[in-house]
């Protein structure tokens, strides 16, 4: 194994951008918009984690290379009554791109938002079965030179 090295390519401005569900129960979904979850809000924490890991990627992808972010955007809002949607964008100007770390950030914030509605969520077995993380998936990639 080995990192890719990147020396010759140019540092330019690069882009990416990510997205991502889960699908919970819509009472949680609702405790959620009436900012009824014991935890705290889950959106907003997702916001923070989701920034936080897109500037600790490289520390979680092994072979990830270590990039200086210059922009991390989270948007997280409800599709319908049981769907809550995380995107990403994340910039740099680097000389290689940022997919990972809008994945990463869209991945983590659906995690956060899981962590704190599970109690919510689990059926009289203890188990989840209408949480779901679904569709994470880059948008987009650009580079502008």
């Amino acid at each position: 194994m080995t990192m890719i090295d990147v020396s010759k390519k140019p540092e330019i401005n690069r882009e990416a951008k990510a997205r991502g569900i889960i699908r919970l129960r819509s009472e949680t979904v609702d405790l959620i918009n009436k900012g009824r979850i014991a935890k705290g809000n889950p959106l907003y924490t997702a916001k923070i984690a989701g920034v936080l890991a897109a500037k600790k990627t490289s520390e979680l992808i092994p072979l990830c290379h270590p990039l200086p972010l210059t922009n991390v955007k989270i948007e997280i809002k409800t599709l319908d009554k049981c769907t809550v949607e995380v995107t990403s964008q994340v910039r740099t100007k680097a000389q290689t791109g940022v997919e990972m770390e809008a994945l990463a950030a869209v991945s983590i914030g659906l995690l956060t938002i899981w962590d704190m509605v599970k109690q919510y969520e689990k059926d009289d077995k203890g188990q989840y079965p209408s949480t779901k993380i679904e569709n994470i998936q880059v948008l987009s990639k650009i580079k502008k030179e």
